[in-house]
């Protein structure tokens, strides 16, 4: 199952990424994609891997920023190619090729917590083995998940409850869940590629979009909104894949080369994202000290959390498969992470 290029194919870029593969699935020179650039979350996290890779090998990595290469359908169907070898593909993306992905998109159900978030990733069954087993079917491996760091929403009107989004057209990834999400906010959800959301709130188009602190700031988000609302309700997750063709073809060195430089960029990506939000939120304050930021209550998330229950029931019905052991696995799973965590 692959995806569509719509304005690649055909182009130098994709030529001469294809002729580099086909010159031999275990070249030297490993090309990376990113969704974001060099300097934020993805970035940082690829440019680890690289270093642990080129300290500990004789191969090379080369980074594409978000753009390079198009969109995310872009780069994910060139790693399914073999013209890529790595690359990351958020869930909100990926959703449509491997339904259950969007477990990820649920809202509430990720843990809040950054020690219990960064042990679930980890160590979660359900994620390293069901979903994982997900992506081989589709010509791709998963080396790793990690979460970017907890999703705010920006806006031109405050927000405090549900009724508040009631006509907003809200900026959302072309996934089905996340577009049930804000339907059930109260939102009307509007589906755009992520190049065109700045021009977008710019005119008027839409009135919302959400996102990891960090990427409000660096996208400069907070210029065509008004207000900034943490609600709780969710984690930016994306994953690091690469071809299946490739990665069974590497050697058992070079295989474990790959996971061990994936632990480290884990665990830098993880110390790394300590304070991020509240580092990006003071640099935009300072740029735009009139923007307002609401951290909900427990009583302003209730109606909130309810809404949720819809989406994940609808999650289970609509996505069928294994939707339902995906979000049973996960639950328990947390509840692992969370006695793990507290017993530390």
């Amino acid at each position: 199952m692959t995806l569509t290029i719509r304005t690649l194919i055909g182009t130098a870029a994709v030529s001469a990424l294809a002729l580099a593969s086909a010159t031999g699935a275990q070249a030297d020179t490993w090309k990376y994609s990113l969704e974001e650039a060099i300097d934020e979350v993805q970035g940082v996290y690829a440019t680890q891997f690289k270093e642990y890779v080129e300290a500990n090998s004789d191969h090379t990595v080369e980074i594409f920023p978000y753009g390079t290469l198009g969109e995310s359908d872009d780069t994910t169907e060139l790693t399914q190619m073999g013209a890529l070898q790595f690359s990351t593909a958020s869930p909100g993306f990926m959703g449509k090729v491997i339904p259950e992905l969007q477990v990820f998109l649920l809202p509430y159900v990720l843990p809040e917590d950054h020690a219990v978030l960064a042990d679930f990733y980890k160590t979660s069954d359900t994620i390293n083995e069901m979903l994982a087993a997900k992506y081989d079917g589709v010509g791709l491996h998963l080396v790793d998940m990690y979460p970017e760091g907890e999703v705010v929403m920006t806006t031109q009107e405050p927000v405090t409850s549900p009724a508040d989004l009631d006509g907003v057209k809200f900026r959302v990834m072309t996934t089905p869940m996340l577009v049930e999400t804000y339907r059930a906010f109260g939102a009307t959800p509007t589906p755009l590629p992520w190049g065109e959301v700045y021009g977008a709130l710019q005119t008027n188009i839409i009135q919302g979009q959400e996102n990891p602190m960090f990427f409000v700031e660096s996208t400069k988000m907070y210029e065509v909104t008004e207000h900034i609302t943490y609600a709780g309700h969710n984690n930016f997750t994306t994953a690091v894949i690469t071809n299946k063709t490739f990665y069974d073809g590497l050697s058992e060195e070079d295989q474990a080369l790959v996971g061990e430089a994936a632990d480290a960029a884990y665990a830098h990506i993880i110390e790394y994202q300590q304070g991020l939000t509240q580092r990006a939120e003071e640099k935009i304050l300072e740029a735009k000290p009139e923007m307002t930021v609401t951290v909900l209550t427990d009583e302003q998330r209730a109606p909130f959390r309810e809404a949720a229950e819809q989406v994940k029931q609808k999650f289970v019905e609509e996505v069928g498969g294994d939707a339902k052991a995906v979000l049973e696995g996960f639950q328990a799973d947390i509840e692992e992470s969370r006695e793990r965590v507290a017993g530390d």
